[in-house]
């Protein structure tokens, strides 16, 4: 998160003088216009990568969690015509869209929460010792490997910034949202280690779903990994769906096109052979 906040601050003073570009426009500014255009692309392909890698893995995880039969093909080319559609109504539509899951999100992550610390899985005891081996393998694990997720990749709000109506706010709303969602990781891994243990947390490939389904309250609430699978379906959709404006509008500003929506699709379909 003290990464993600360097980072921040150097994207903040790059909008604050390039207020009307996006980060594939100041790109050529500042680096030239071949090089820059390069680079531009360069960022478009990560844009897109992580958008493709995004959806694959929640398509992962409805496979092997709830929907076993289903093909992976057609979880992800309905995941993507969504994206596609909510984006071609406009940024506007999504910022209204994530106010209203947000308010289910909170409800879900609580009510999750409070099944766990009820069912009686929590033992604090996992989380010792800390700092069992100083600081040096915290650091090197954090640099660059969990820096880059998710905190270099809030740069894709880069290629958003100047299409803000209220860009004199830039500062506090992303600077904000970068703590709580370092606040947020922090809490989430802390609790999977409290439930499962150190050992059982590395070995999971979706530690949180595992953390949720031994929840086995009076015989009777149980098998809650519905919760987290709609959770990561609200916030993986959103997530792959901003990385995926940045990508369109990215190539856009690149090649000179008056509106992003006519390779919205194609763009779209591409990122099922990206997976």
């Amino acid at each position: 998160m003290c990464g993600g906040m360097i980072l921040f601050f150097i994207f903040s003073y790059l909008f604050h003088q390039y207020p009307n570009l996006p980060l594939t426009g100041y790109a050529r500014k500042i680096l030239g216009r071949y090089l820059g255009w390069v680079i531009g692309m360069l960022f478009v392909l990560f844009f897109l990568y992580i958008s493709a890698r995004n959806i694959r893995e929640f398509g992962e995880l409805l496979i092997s969690s709830t929907m076993p039969k289903t093909l992976l093909l057609a979880i992800n080319i309905l995941m993507v015509l969504a994206i596609c559609y909510v984006l071609y109504l406009g940024i506007e539509v999504l910022a209204r869209t994530a106010e209203v899951f947000i308010v289910i999100l909170i409800f879900l992550g609580f009510t999750g929460n409070l099944f766990i610390y009820f069912s009686g899985n929590v033992d604090i005891h996992n989380l010792q010792p800390i700092l069992e081996n100083g600081w040096k393998p915290i650091v090197t694990i954090a640099f660059p490997r969990m820096y880059i997720f998710s905190f270099a990749e809030m740069l894709v709000f880069a290629m958003i910034l100047p299409y803000l109506n209220r860009p004199e706010s830039v500062k506090k709303v992303w600077l904000s949202a970068l703590i709580s969602s370092g606040i947020a990781l922090s809490y989430t891994t802390a609790l999977n280690i409290a439930v499962l243990g150190v050992e059982a947390v590395e070995r999971s490939t979706f530690p949180l779903l595992t953390t949720i389904g031994m929840v086995n309250l009076l015989e009777f609430i149980q098998r809650l990994d519905a919760i987290v699978v709609f959770t990561l379906l609200i916030t993986v959709f959103f997530k792959a769906t901003i990385y995926l404006y940045g990508a369109v509008i990215g190539m856009a500003d690149l090649f000179k096109l008056k509106n992003y929506q006519s390779i919205l699709l194609p763009t779209g379909m591409a990122l099922i052979f990206f997976q």
